[in-house]
């Protein structure tokens, strides 16, 4: 995610880091060059090229825009949506640390170095779990992030099993019943800590449904080849009228369009590691100082900060 201040006026044009240039510079160069063509014939070879006039393109581009708009708050509210179930993982796994460290064994002195303690081990497990989450959402190994929280006779154990976020819920939910077995919880106590689990994998579903559940292809390749149909052909429509003004006007418009189509594109997945997808990494940094605090740590990490201008 890209995290930076409002540029003023005169910056406002030269920023390219976190501007949707950089996807659309070569559509946006074969508009403009195709534009600059149409121009020169038509001021050097006038009349053996198509007579276009404006309104279709009035016509077309109201509608266009108005879709492109209708598309890209569709992808908008996917990103939120993720956002706020990141949210709720960041909530869910401080309450779970406060409840393990609050109502399990209340009569028992809490050693975080103790990997018996089920307390220890449930918090640990809850770092692992939102690491975990991060890599099954990205598609990459968890195994540098997520082992070093759990036993290794456990990692073991979990490593090769396909939903590693899921495998964890259940190693807790065990942890759980085992101290009501043990009456180290209040059987009257032990709905609050499982709901508090449900929530998280709560969170896990939200995030899996917005991941395998895209804006519909025939939609999206729809406003795809509207696009640019309208940008390659808008030059024959401005020619007769704006002269040689028309490669300008052509980029200025063939940039918005191009360069909302390809925003959609970003925000539709906001899981990935692109410049304006979510900083999961600072937000599993969040979990994890937040949870080493609550055992009683005091050496923790610092909190991830932008690099050249993009929080991870």
């Amino acid at each position: 995610m890209i995290v930076r201040e409002r540029p003023n006026a005169l910056r406002l044009f030269l920023i390219v880091r976190g501007s949707i240039l950089p996807s659309i510079w070569k559509s946006l160069a074969v508009t403009t060059l195709l534009a600059v063509a149409v121009t020169l014939i038509d001021k050097t070879l006038g009349g053996i090229k198509p007579t276009l006039s404006p309104i279709p393109f009035t016509l077309m581009g109201l509608p266009l825009a108005i879709f492109l708009g209708f598309r890209n708050n569709a992808a908008y509210d996917r990103y939120w949506e993720g956002r706020k179930q990141w949210g709720e993982l960041v909530l869910r796994s401080r309450a779970l640390a406060r409840q393990c460290l609050s109502l399990l064994d209340p009569a028992r002195p809490f050693d975080a170095a103790d990997a018996a303690d089920p307390r220890t081990r449930i918090v640990r497990r809850a770092v692992a779990y939102a690491h975990a989450l991060r890599h099954r959402l990205r598609g990459g190994d968890p195994g540098a992030d997520a082992a070093r929280w759990l036993a290794a006779d456990e990692w073991e154990r979990l490593r090769t099993l396909p939903n590693l976020p899921h495998a964890l819920m259940l190693e807790m939910g065990a942890d759980l019943a085992l101290c009501l077995r043990e009456r180290r919880l209040d059987p009257m106590l032990a709905p609050v800590l499982d709901a508090t689990l449900s929530s998280m994998t709560g969170v896990a579903a939200a995030c899996e449904r917005i991941r395998g559940t895209p804006i519909p292809f025939s939609y999206t390749l729809l406003l795809h080849r509207t696009a640019y149909m309208y940008c390659f052909l808008l030059p024959f429509g401005l020619v007769d009228t704006i002269g040689y003004l028309t490669p300008l006007v052509t980029a200025v418009v063939a940039y918005t369009f191009f360069g909302l189509d390809a925003l959609g594109d970003e925000l539709e997945e906001p899981f990935g590691e692109s410049d304006n997808d979510l900083p999961l990494e600072a937000l599993c940094r969040t979990i994890e100082i937040d949870l080493r605090m609550a055992l009683g740590e005091r050496d923790l990490p610092p909190p991830l900060l932008p690099v050249n201008y993009r929080l991870g």
